[in-house]
């Protein structure tokens, strides 16, 4: 059954590539992304002749998960033109780059904001609505980062994600009694083919950056490229290729984590043992039911 779904972040990377992945499989997709009237005016465009080249339904719809209003006003168009939402995919997120120490707290705030509360955000405005009709899939989009190898010089994003990877740990059993479903898409680092590297942000603080300089001279630069030499032939279209298949699944059949990882930094492994440990301990304390959705 086709399902409706709402993407945030879906202006570029996998957001974008899910949203046309999932719309291809025959879906109705609503690509969330700020600003449709100004900055992102060209990817509506984008979108709608896309959707009519390729005869699948695809929009877009103006959501800036910074703004509770925002994400009111997207899931009330939703919820009124089809009087249910399906699936919600949070992916919005925004990488930045530099040593630690030199991000102000208000700029790793910043990156928190969007990584984090937006999800919440977002989840305030449609949990309602899938708790009423007794059914949906809360669909995050994490990272390896949360439990695998990480590199130096991404500290904000890493614990952001690893934020909303808590985050998102902890509403799969709070929303499991109310026929919500949650499943955590985990792609690795694809250094290309996503804006994640090329439009990361920098700290301000330019003169502490300048003294770590002094002992790691090109960090940045050499993350990138040696995590594109552990898999140079990586495709991110292989995370939206994941997603359709996720959604694809029937209710309550769902993996709670699917990896994309082609740099194998064993994020994998750590989670499997992590995930396990949560279910054994749900079980001891008598909460076994909260690890599937309820039939509501």
């Amino acid at each position: 059954m086709p399902k409706i779904i709402l993407i945030t972040g879906a202006s570029s990377g996998i957001g974008e590539l899910s949203a046309k992945a999932l719309a291809q499989a025959g879906h109705t997709v609503y690509a969330g992304m700020r600003n449709t009237n100004g900055r992102n005016a060209h990817k509506v465009l984008e979108y709608a002749t896309h959707a009519k080249t390729h005869h699948v339904d695809l929009r877009s719809i103006d959501l800036d998960v910074s703004s509770q209003e925002s994400a009111d006003t997207a899931v009330a168009t939703l919820k009124d033109t089809h009087d249910r939402i399906d699936v919600v995919m949070h992916n919005a997120g925004h990488m930045v780059t530099g040593p630690a120490e030199a991000f102000t707290p208000e700029e790793m705030t910043a990156v928190f904001d969007t990584n984090v509360l937006g999800a919440q955000r977002v989840n305030r405005a449609v949990l309602p609505v899938l708790r009423a009709q007794g059914h949906g899939l809360l669909l995050w989009t994490g990272s390896t980062s949360t439990r695998g190898g990480t590199p130096p010089y991404l500290a904000p994003y890493f614990a952001a994600k690893a934020a909303m990877d808590s985050l998102a740990v902890s509403y799969a059993a709070e929303v499991a009694r109310f026929g919500i479903e949650t499943s955590i898409i985990v792609p690795g680092a694809f250094t290309s083919g996503t804006n994640h590297f090329p439009n990361s942000g920098r700290p301000a603080d330019q003169a502490t950056v300048d003294a770590y300089e002094t002992r790691y001279a090109g960090l940045s630069a050499q993350v990138a490229e040696r995590l594109a030499a552990l898999a140079p032939d990586a495709d991110v279209s292989a995370v939206a290729d994941a997603v359709v298949e996720v959604v694809g699944l029937p209710d309550g059949t769902r993996p709670f984590r699917t990896h994309i990882d082609p740099s194998h930094d064993g994020a994998e492994e750590v989670a499997a043992v992590a995930d396990r440990i949560r279910a054994e301990f749900l079980g001891r304390i008598g909460l076994a039911d909260l690890l599937t959705p309820a039939r509501v």
